[in-house]
């Protein structure tokens, strides 16, 4: 079945995708000339126009508009990419905030069924707040002391805590380096490194997983500042540099301060510049990954930008080489405790085991059906059998 449809919306479709003519043809098993011919007249054959919709991850709806769609985000983007605003999200971003969105407003009627109060942090904070008392109630709300992270055996550890602390105060926490459960659809780190969904029931943080572990307890921070300020939003600031954006600013002094306090840092600043390796003198005193400690100083001007960078490429050098080396899927089962979130997951388990949620739709909220559904409620303890 031939089908004339707009060459504009074709060629948005392969756009949005990031997919050169190139690429697009070897995916469809046809040629570089057919694809710019559709582009040109419009004209392609129904079972290709379904195979062009699979592949860019475009509704098959989209594809009989007269013009393109608008891609945006449905909350406010602070990407930027080299100063300059990022001007259209990928399918993969769009999905996942998409997705995050449907199981937060489910979430949120749920926890209010089952009488919860709402939580008096998200929102208590402006932008004229000072983020040194911002960041120590941060503090006292998850229940850390000063110094927490002292106590914990590496960066790691801390990370582990930080993620169960922020979860127990309420937060829905999303790690996930893919598109739901796809593991072709690979989140790119350098499009967005995580973004914040406020609301007083059920405040969600996702943090891109594909990014590197070093980076993500500076994610946590920061999207946590977004909701403790009220604002939804989505970063991807490049060498944890926030672009000149207000909120951003704020969130990552916010974020900076909560991870290594200002007078601490100061205070012990004169020993760890004797140390052969001072930036790592300082992640292990405050538990942060070298690359955040490194970040910290640049900012409060205790060394210059050629050092920080200098640095700053040389780690991520060696960190692209370990997690090649050391690549691995995981478990399936530990990977759904963060891709869908263990207090979220526990949730959607519990109302479907009391009825109270179709089975279908459950399924439909963590991305798991059937068996594989049943054995996730087992791993958290809920047998549905």
């Amino acid at each position: 079945m031939q089908l004339t449809l707009q060459p504009k919306v074709l060629q948005w479709a392969r756009e949005r995708a990031s997919l050169g003519e190139t690429v697009l043809a070897k995916k469809l098993h046809t040629t570089e000339d057919r694809v710019t011919a559709w582009e040109q007249d419009g004209k392609i054959t129904f079972a290709k126009m379904q195979d062009l919709a699979h592949v860019t991850h475009t509704p098959e709806g989209y594809f009989f508009l007269q013009k393109p769609p608008e891609d945006k985000l449905p909350i406010p983007d602070f990407r930027t990419l080299k100063d300059a605003p990022v001007k259209r999200p990928s399918p993969d971003l769009l999905e996942t905030v998409q997705t995050m969105q449907v199981r937060q407003a489910w979430m949120r009627d749920f926890l209010i069924e089952e009488g919860d109060e709402p939580l008096a942090f998200v929102g208590r904070a402006t932008l004229h707040s000072d983020p040194v008392e911002v960041a120590a109630d941060m503090r006292r709300t998850l229940g850390f002391m000063d110094g927490w992270a002292s106590q914990e055996k590496s960066w790691a550890d801390a990370l582990t805590h930080l993620r169960q602390k922020i979860e127990t105060a309420g937060i829905l926490i999303v790690i996930n380096g893919v598109v739901g459960n796809n593991t072709s659809r690979k989140l790119n780190p350098d499009e967005f490194r995580g973004f914040a969904l406020c609301d007083s029931y059920a405040p969600l943080i996702f943090i891109n997983g594909a990014d590197f572990k070093s980076a993500q307890m500076f994610t946590f921070a920061h999207e946590m500042a977004h909701l403790w300020i009220g604002k939804d939003g989505v970063s991807n600031f490049e060498a944890l540099q926030a672009p000149p954006v207000d909120v951003e600013i704020w969130c990552n002094q916010v974020a900076a301060e909560f991870l290594m306090p200002v007078t601490e840092v100061h205070g012990c600043w004169e020993q760890a510049i004797r140390a052969e390796e001072p930036f790592q003198a300082l992640a292990r005193r405050f538990k942060v990954s070298a690359i955040v400690a490194a970040r910290r100083v640049l900012d409060l001007g205790l060394i210059e930008k050629k050092a920080f960078f200098d640095f700053y490429n040389a780690y991520l050098d060696d960190e692209r080489r370990k997690e090649a080396a050391h690549a691995s899927g995981g478990s399936f089962w530990n990977n759904q405790n963060v891709r869908v979130g263990q207090r979220f997951g526990q949730a959607v388990v519990r109302a479907a085991r009391e009825g109270k949620l179709l089975y279908r739709e459950a399924y439909h909220l963590t991305g798991m059906h059937g068996e594989t559904f049943t054995k996730y409620a087992e791993t958290l303890g809920y047998p549905m059998r």
